[in-house]
């Protein structure tokens, strides 16, 4: 019974920590928070967002970003300078009518 036992809990634990390996990679991409962001922007462009719920979906990304920069950091705080973020590109595309 003690080997058995000592498998399945050796097997939970591999499970969960893989499950927080995985959790943790998430929570610190900053290339899905870069996308999210772009994303507003195209919706704000395309007049589906606001410009006023724009600013504050971007406060929070920076916020969450600065976040993610400390952790990585060793715990210093993290310096995001308006210079380094900014949208590179933005895809289009037109069906329709010409006139």
């Amino acid at each position: 019974m003690l080997i058995i036992d000592s498998l399945l809990v050796g097997g939970i634990r591999f499970v969960l920590d893989k499950i927080a390996a995985a959790v943790e990679s998430e929570l610190n991409d900053e290339g899905k928070l870069r996308d999210e962001l772009l994303a507003a922007q195209m919706r704000v462009e395309l007049g589906e967002m606001t410009q006023d719920a724009f600013d504050q979906l971007e406060a929070e990304i920076i916020a969450r970003i600065r976040g993610i920069r400390e952790r990585q950091g060793g715990g210093q705080p993290a310096v995001i300078a308006s210079g380094d973020m900014k949208i590179t590109g933005i895809e289009a595309t037109f069906e329709g009518d010409e006139h």
